[in-house]
């Protein structure tokens, strides 16, 4: 027999690899002869880089940056060899996401993508020809100025000086001056489809889980700055599907850097060779955190799913949590939830790796029947 562990993250437990790993050494002591491909799976949030480097054998670079508030920290990304030449895979949230403020008061006044635009900078110096970004799970409402500064784009208030305390000063731009040419494709992992503004936008949307009290003020500031790059920088990308992804980083990734936004799930799929490992296997385990309506909305697990049903697979979901529905349970053929009942989710996070494992085993009799029904 031969399965197919294709685990996103449990956020704030295990990585997708710890998870894989996790549920490889269940399906071991229960399974000793089974052949078991551990994928670790992402849809362009956190994770994304994991994936993808664990994959295909990539390396991991670090650099010396700075997170949404300006403090010093060190972020990693990956590089991998492509026929084209070096391409770089990295996540947003690795300089600029919530998880790097989380012991800050949120304040989207100053909360910047500027290391973000660090670690592009780096990996084109380290010799990427291409890049790969996800950009889930942002702490900033910025529309990449932060990114564009680190670029080399200038911002430019009426007297001409440039402005550096951005985001802050946005409000004081009045013209926008072009950075160097940059010489690098880049793909944007990103399964949000809200435009830049407007009752969908990055704002309104998204701002307050970053801070946003007054949304008009900020909206005002958006709108101002994607008027500002169609007169300056010929581009306008204020209703793209995506544009308001992280704050109104995909629009500044396609406005300063020409980027194109595309599936995460389908991209990351693409590069690690999912559909062909599903196609070899005989059964696909699948999961994350939580199982739930949500996970319907683009989710890499419900992604896998989808694609080993299509491909006649037989296909389990494994999570820490699982609110289960009609929706939900037709896209799996079996659905294991590892946290106990009566056990905290502090207490059932704190011993994650060891609940997937013992709930896999003790699972061993659902999925041998499992595995022996007709498609």
């Amino acid at each position: 027999m031969r399965i197919l562990i294709a685990l996103d993250k449990f956020k704030g437990s295990m990585t997708a690899s710890e998870a894989g790993e996790a549920a490889r050494r269940g399906l071991k002591k229960v399974f000793p002869d089974a052949e078991i491909d551990v994928c670790p799976v992402a849809d362009g949030g956190e994770g994304t880089t994991e994936s993808v480097v664990s994959a295909l054998n990539g390396r991991v670079l670090s650099l010396d940056t700075q997170d949404a508030r300006g403090r010093k920290i060190s972020a990693q990304y990956g590089m991998l060899e492509s026929t084209c030449g070096l391409e770089a895979v990295m996540e947003m949230s690795a300089t600029a996401g919530l998880v790097q403020v989380s012991d800050l008061p949120l304040d989207p006044a100053v909360a910047s993508t500027r290391g973000t635009g660090e670690m592009i900078r780096h990996a084109v110096i380290s010799g990427a020809r291409g890049i790969i970004i996800g950009i889930g799970g942002s702490a900033t409402n910025d529309g990449g100025v932060g990114m564009a500064q680190a670029l080399g784009f200038d911002f430019l208030d009426a007297e001409g000086r440039v402005l550096m305390e951005l985001p802050r000063d946005l409000e004081k731009v009045r013209s926008i001056r072009r950075g160097p040419a940059f010489k690098c494709e880049m793909r944007v992992a990103c399964d949000v489809r809200n435009p830049l503004l407007g009752e969908r936008g990055a704002t309104r949307v998204y701002g307050a889980q970053k801070g946003v009290v007054d949304f008009d003020f900020f909206e005002d500031q958006m709108e101002s700055l994607a008027n500002l790059v169609r007169r300056d920088l010929g581009a306008d990308f204020r209703e793209v599907p995506g544009a308001g992804a992280a704050g109104g980083l995909g629009f500044g990734l396609m406005s300063f850097c020409g980027a194109e936004l595309v599936s995460g799930f389908d991209l990351i799929a693409s590069l690690i060779g999912l559909r062909e490992r599903i196609a070899t296997a005989d059964l696909v385990i699948t999961g994350e955190g939580k199982l739930d309506g949500q996970s319907l909305e683009g989710k890499g697990p419900v992604g896998v799913a989808q694609w080993a049903r299509a491909a006649g697979k037989k296909v389990i979901g494994l999570a820490g949590g699982i609110d289960s529905s009609a929706e939900l349970e037709a896209v799996f053929d079996l659905l294991l939830q590892i946290k106990p009942e009566g056990m905290s989710v502090a207490d059932a996070m704190a011993a994650g790796a060891g609940l997937l494992e013992e709930k896999v085993v003790q699972s061993a009799d659902l999925i041998r029947e499992l595995r022996t029904k007709e498609n």
